[in-house]
């Protein structure tokens, strides 16, 4: 399945989350409830999936996780956050570079209307 069949149904499944649960929950919360959903699909998704840096050939453990990674294609950051800002476009974008990917979505779910907190990243290899 390409990156952004698998988009179209992140977003969907999103967007069923958070009609079910709206804004205020911990993001442990709707990362769970996501990860739920896509299976649901069909989709295989890992949890807190870890994300080596390899420095001077070297596989190090630096304590990066990405919350969702769906098909080993598409990585999904989630927050439950006031607004997103820089910092939290800066980890999605250093999560896809490290692991070769091209799509990634960051969700927040700590907004109004989810399309305010839902952006779609793509790393320009």
């Amino acid at each position: 399945m390409h990156e952004n069949d698998i988009g179209r149904i992140i977003v969907d499944k999103a967007l069923n989350v958070y009609k079910n649960l709206g804004p205020g929950s911990l993001e442990s919360t709707y990362q769970i409830c996501l990860q739920h959903e896509l299976t649901k699909t069909g989709l295989f998704v890992e949890r807190e999936k870890g994300l080596p840096v390899v420095y001077e050939n070297v596989k190090l453990d630096c304590g990066y996780r990405i919350d969702l990674l769906v098909e080993n294609k598409v990585i999904i950051e989630i927050k439950s956050v006031d607004a997103l800002n820089d910092i939290h476009l800066a980890q999605i974008l250093t999560y896809l570079k490290l692991s070769d990917n091209k799509l990634g979505y960051l969700i927040n779910f700590n907004v109004k209307l989810l399309k305010e907190g839902l952006k779609r990243v793509v790393n320009k290899l």
